[in-house]
């Protein structure tokens, strides 16, 4: 039986049916999160390969307290904490687990979360599991955030932005870390975005704006964006590591982050830090040739191309598929406005970015 035949036929009218598409090799990625182009070096792949091979098992066989800790994950977690002058970290499934364990632990009774509107689906999913009290606060306003929280009479408060985020592209304020500290809110920072893309080491927002991880600091970052490979990491002081360990539901009852990916993971670290000028200068290219061709200045390598119409979105995606370029079509209710989402990855040649900018401005 047909259960849900009304509610897809609605979605199609609409235009905001979605269904999967196998990757087409022979096209242009501006489409994929791989922002360092990593997961086309087959150096490291092979390098986490050849580390698996040394060892007894190439599985993490259970959760990270029951036997499934191995040394693989334990090295770096430590790599991860020098490399943002954190005092701990731990790896994990995904990012969307991690904001899961991250909001779901932490928020609890008589605690209150202010959390920024256009913060990832996982963050607004995970004030749902339990009596979590959450206010929403308008995209990137500080001044209505350092409201909320002097008038908060909650025992904690806990803050949630993103370092750039998925859809806009655009820098959290450095402002929000100023807010939090003087008023002693717990601040998660998502870097999906953001980590291995901006910042004196290309480390994220934190290395962006100067700031020394202070205590009531948390940082998320995920492995499948610039890192080329998958899972995520929280780094954070000692203690909240410590609180996670025990109280978050995603370490505590999955099994832990794949050996493989956190090798690779591990090996795309160290590859960002020995190339890091290099990776820059091809950041900073790809931003110039974005606003020369359609006049938008990028924080990051997200170029959000506004369009309104979820159809029109769509015959735009359909028309740069014919030209050899696979791109991002956003509809609602992903986003408030249907949006062709360009990501200007390292993975393309620069001027196969600047060819498509072209394209894009007669286009839209």
């Amino acid at each position: 039986m047909s259960f849900y035949a009304q509610e897809l036929k609605a979605l199609q009218k609409s235009g905001r049916l979605r269904s999967r598409e196998v990757v087409d090799e022979s096209l242009l990625d501006f489409a994929s999160n791989d922002y360092l182009g990593l997961s086309q070096i087959q150096s490291l792949h092979k390098q986490a390969s050849q580390k698996l091979d040394s060892l007894k098992c190439h599985s993490s066989k259970a959760s990270m307290l029951v036997n499934g800790y191995h040394q693989i994950h334990k090295d770096f977690e430590e790599a991860l904490s020098r490399a943002n002058s954190f005092e701990e970290s731990i790896v994990m499934g995904s990012g969307f687990n991690a904001n899961i364990a991250l909001i779901e632990a932490l928020v609890r009774k008589g605690d209150e979360l202010f959390m920024d509107e256009l913060y990832h689906a996982s963050g607004v999913l995970a004030t749902h599991l339990s009596s979590v009290k959450v206010t929403f606060f308008k995209h990137n306003d500080m001044q209505e955030l350092e409201h909320l929280l002097k008038n908060s009479t909650a025992k904690r408060r806990i803050v949630a932005v993103e370092g750039i985020y998925s859809m806009s592209g655009d820098l959290c304020p450095r402002k929000v870390f100023d807010i939090c500290d003087i008023d002693g809110a717990l601040l998660i920072v998502d870097e999906a975005h953001s980590s291995g893309v901006v910042g004196e080491k290309l480390m994220g927002v934190f290395d962006l704006y100067g700031i020394k991880p202070r205590e009531n600091h948390i940082k998320m970052g995920t492995l499948g964006k610039a890192y080329g490979s998958f899972g995520a990491f929280i780094c954070a002081s000692r203690h909240i590591v410590e609180y996670l360990i025990n109280r978050a539901k995603p370490i505590i009852y999955a099994t832990s982050l794949s050996l493989y990916d956190t090798q690779l993971g591990h090996e795309a670290l160290k590859y960002i830090q020995a190339n890091t000028k290099e990776l820059q200068k091809e950041i900073a290219a790809r931003k110039k040739i974005v606003f020369d061709s359609l006049g938008l200045k990028i924080d990051g390598l997200i170029v959000p191309i506004e369009i309104g119409d979820n159809k029109r979105v769509l015959e735009i995606k359909n028309r740069l598929l014919g030209l050899g370029y696979s791109v991002g079509g956003i509809r609602q209710p992903t986003v408030p406005n249907a949006i062709i989402r360009v990501i200007a990855r390292l993975g393309e040649s620069k001027e196969n970015l600047r060819v498509l900018c072209e394209n894009l401005a007669k286009i839209k």
